[in-house]
């Protein structure tokens, strides 16, 4: 670990204060020493940040490298978007705690690879498995899979149900003894350092099955969420239903109710709804996030400032399952190319699909929304491509589901449809980023590899929000970093200050700029190959740091994995002061 001084640059610190020139010295990974100037005495390296923006290093608030950080430590693009702690285990989807039972596990895996469209058979080998409880994943984490960022992790909601209680998970509520053993599972996490329990709300599996939190009574759930009250500091995360069955607004009611009075933080994740298409459950959340920001409920809606423009595929999406469209969920499920397409020309799957398509898929899904479905990448170059699938449909005459498998058909299984982005409620989108209590960034980075990148979408911020002048660049910052660290009480970084940790990011605003999405062939396909993913040119940062050492340098990642398991330190402060 060197000894760097970073001079003449201008320092926006996170705290959303004024910009001002400055040095910082860091040493043994730590920073010494802001000032005005600092003259080298010997320091290994001297930095000229002239001209540039030296800030907090970002904070990836909500992704799903959970497995993927095995395989690929280096968290591309992180590193180059200037990323320095990404926050794992959202949603429910964990790897801990796992029953001993290989069938148990393999079900958790196959939740996890299903949602968040992960690799399956990589998942089960690359990891090591060797733990069964939340303290003993940490360890393993520490010991087998360094990462280039810092890593803070939740521990999820579906894991401790499948542990506990099995396959019962999916289909019924828990005994007292079994919320019991939950709850010890909780403990034993919180006290090993997981922020808290992620949770979900939404999400149905390929088999149109709730996931196992969607079974909980609110006994459980009010079970837990003491656990959470009796640690200061834990947080629950939870994912609203804001896409599939559209129950957020019940959802935030009911969760106000078991969590009033009891002082626990929660983030309700996918709050992105408000910000999003669906006008009227849009408006009620509003009403609901505004009341309960004037109750005693301590309640951050976390959201993505800019709509999610993923690509459709044939192979491994879960699109068409989690529109309701289960017909053509089967050409997914289908285990080969040559199974995919004798479907895809079968007379009675096509009616079994019109119909599906027509009476069962959700209507704010992008299935009932031909004219988001963009025509734009063909394995073969028949085409047409530009067209969107409404288009094709009308010109041909045929119902959309037709038009799609005939296109499919022509033009390989392997060709993909992009959805247009959603519309965004824009003066909206800006009020959450300047508002206190919420937490923007959300990116899903490390999920759904063959549909988006979310990683690297965080420069949005510094490029088309400063350029619009919806943000300066201080309340910019101050989002990326100091408020995200101040939701997650983290307290030794996200701020620019003596004696905190070294994660920084030195970036000139003339150069960054967003990066459009490129196929990398990085991913293992559990066959002895590699498969691809969407990945994207880094920013560039000039320097990213990572506990004092260099992730991103000279314009690319220096295969450093620095990264140390952050928890949330205002839990020991508090237990200190309690004892």
């Amino acid at each position: 670990m060197e000894d760097i001084l970073i001079r003449g640059g201008t320092i926006v610190d996170g705290t959303g204060e004024s910009a001002f020139k400055g040095d910082i010295l860091v040493r043994n990974g730590k920073i010494e020493t802001i000032a005005d100037s600092i003259e080298p005495k010997g320091e290994e390296r001297v930095y000229d940040a002239t001209g540039c923006v030296v800030s907090p290093g970002f904070i990836e608030p909500h992704t799903h490298m959970d497995a993927v950080m095995w395989w690929m430590p280096s968290l591309d693009p992180l590193p180059g978007f200037g990323v320095t702690t990404s926050v794992i285990g959202n949603c429910g989807f964990t790897a801990a705690p796992v029953s001993p039972d290989p069938k148990i596990r393999e079900e958790m895996v196959n939740i996890f690879t299903f949602f968040e469209e992960v690799p399956k058979q990589p998942f089960l080998d690359r990891l090591p498995w060797d733990w069964s409880t939340w303290p003993e994943y940490r360890h393993s984490m520490e010991k087998n899979s360094p990462a280039s960022t810092n890593i803070a992790a939740y521990v999820g909601h579906i894991a401790i149900r499948l542990a506990v209680m099995g396959m019962d998970a999916w289909e019924r509520v828990a005994t007292p003894a079994e919320v019991a053993k939950m709850c010890d599972h909780l403990q034993k996490a919180i006290d090993a350092g997981a922020l808290g329990m992620s949770s979900n709300l939404m999400d149905h599996d390929s088999k149109d099955r709730p996931v196992p939190s969607l079974v909980a009574d609110d006994a459980e759930w009010s079970a837990l969420i003491g656990v959470l009250a009796d640690n200061p500091g834990s947080q629950l995360q939870v994912i609203l239903d804001t896409f599939f069955h559209l129950k957020a607004p019940e959802q935030m009611e009911r969760l106000g109710n078991l969590c009033r009075g009891r002082g626990v933080r929660v983030q309700l994740a996918g709050a992105g709804g408000l910000l999003r298409f669906q006008d009227d459950i849009r408006d009620k959340m509003w009403k609901i996030t505004e009341r309960q920001r004037e109750e005693d409920l301590d309640f951050w809606p976390s959201f993505a400032h800019v709509p999610p423009t993923t690509a459709l595929n044939f192979f491994s999406s879960s699109s068409f399952a989690q529109a309701n469209e289960y017909v053509w969920h089967d050409v997914i499920q289908a285990k080969t190319e040559e199974e995919k397409l004798a479907l895809l020309r079968d007379p009675d799957f096509r009616e079994r699909a019109r119909d599906s398509w027509d009476n069962k898929a959700f209507k704010q899904s992008l299935v009932c929304n031909p004219q988001s479905m963009l025509l734009l990448e063909s394995e073969n170059g028949t085409g047409p491509l530009g067209l969107s699938l409404k288009e094709l449909a009308e010109q041909r005459g045929v119902h959309p589901s037709d038009a799609l498998a005939d296109w499919v058909l022509d033009n390989g299984i392997n060709s993909i449809v992009n959805r247009t982005p959603h519309a965004m409620a824009h003066d909206q989108t800006v009020e959450m980023l300047k508002t206190d209590k919420t937490v923007g960034s959300i990116s899903d980075a490390g999920a759904h590899g063959q549909m988006l990148c979310g990683g690297g979408e965080n420069i949005l911020l510094l490029t088309e929000f400063l350029d619009r002048k919806d943000l300066t660049l201080e309340e910019a910052v101050y989002a990326l970093t100091g408020k995200q660290a101040l939701h997650f009480n983290f307290v030794d970084r996200g701020v620019l200050k003596e004696g905190l940790a070294a994660d920084i990011a030195v970036f000139n605003l003339d150069e960054i700029e967003p990066r459009d999405l490129k196929r990398v062939h990085d991913v293992p396909d559990g066959k002895g190959g590699m498969t691809w993913r969407f990945s994207r040119d880094a920013a560039p940062m000039r320097l990213t740091l990572v506990n004092g050492v260099p992730t991103f340098d000279k314009g690319a990642y220096t295969g450093e994995c620095p990264g140390k398991f952050v928890s949330p330190e205002i839990r020991q402060s508090a237990q200190t002061e309690a004892a």
